[in-house]
């Protein structure tokens, strides 16, 4: 962690320039730190590339090289789809128990590695072992992604998922019944300080905002559509499990695995159905769409035969 004093001279710039130019790393791996939360000014994390310093102000950044995994294996992965290509991106309709990209203790499928097995050629820019991701799904979790094929792609659809420009839509069966049906739940999301592959809803974590509907209320759970302000690691369920509902088959943040079982689920029931975006190629909002899968349907069936 660099430890630095902003001097008169970068008094008023960004955060993002001004970060830049006392480390010397790009503005692009800084913009990437700031979302990862390596970023802090004034003992506070920087939220947004756009902030201001002012001389003599403490600024934070995290300069440590990011972990190099071994260069991606062309596999494909069973069930995974390509929905749209063109020249610029690619919309995949990702299966649970696919991972978005490569990562240290994951040695299961990903989406980066079958694009490569499938001939397609991604954008360069991100870190090694996650070329051309500008967002990333849940193992667990299915629906859609979009990956970039372009380097003006990967810049433009960064940018939009940082401006929040991007409609990012889920459904999630719930335990119970949220009261309100329909609400924002805005608390702040960070690492959970007693589990290493676990969030939780903490003091200082990062602004997470996540807006919920009911659809469709049943006896023992409520299917509800979840559209996502932020994008925070496990942010629906960490946030539905805060207000007492986790997702139905997600015993880690509090699911009844009874419940679970009886339904013939082995993960929870979370699927991204709806994407839509400004296409940096032509300028034109597109709007993607997936069914969710036969083990979420399936489950929601015998809910439904229930009620």
């Amino acid at each position: 962690m660099a430890l630095l004093l902003v001097p008169d001279g970068l008094d008023g710039e960004r955060v993002d320039l001004a970060a830049s130019r006392m480390t010397g790393l790009t503005r692009s791996r800084i913009a990437d730190l700031i979302e990862d939360g390596g970023v802090q000014l004034a003992g506070a994390p920087v939220r947004r590339a756009s902030v201001r310093v002012h001389a003599g102000e403490l600024l934070e950044v995290d300069t440590s090289e990011p972990v190099r995994l071994p260069k991606v294996t062309p596999v494909l992965a069973d069930g995974l789809r390509i929905v749209h290509e063109d020249a610029d991106l690619v919309v995949v309709d990702k299966p649970a128990g696919v991972a978005a990209h490569p990562s240290l203790g994951w040695d299961g499928p990903d989406v980066v590695s079958h694009l490569a097995a499938a001939g397609v050629q991604v954008s360069t820019s991100g870190a090694a072992e996650r070329q051309g991701i500008v967002q990333r799904l849940d193992v667990g979790t299915s629906g859609l992604m979009v990956v970039a094929k372009s380097e003006y792609a990967y810049s433009v659809l960064k940018q939009a998922f940082r401006d929040r420009t991007v409609d990012k839509v889920y459904l999630a069966l719930v335990q119970g019944h949220p009261d309100p049906f329909s609400g924002t739940i805005d608390a702040p999301i960070g690492r959970h300080p007693g589990h290493d592959w676990k969030f939780a809803v903490i003091s200082g974590g990062r602004h997470s905002v996540t807006h919920y509907e009911a659809v469709e209320v049943l006896r023992a759970a409520s299917l509800l559509e979840v559209h996502l302000e932020t994008g925070r690691t496990h942010q629906i369920r960490v946030h539905l499990s805060a207000i007492g509902h986790p997702c139905v088959g997600d015993p880690l943040y509090g699911s009844d695995p009874v419940l679970a079982e009886r339904l013939g689920l082995t993960r929870q029931w979370l699927h991204a159905i709806r994407l839509g975006f400004v296409h940096p190629g032509n300028g034109e909002y597109v709007i993607f769409s997936s069914e969710p899968s036969p083990d979420l349907s399936s489950a929601l069936e015998l809910v439904r035969a229930e009620s």
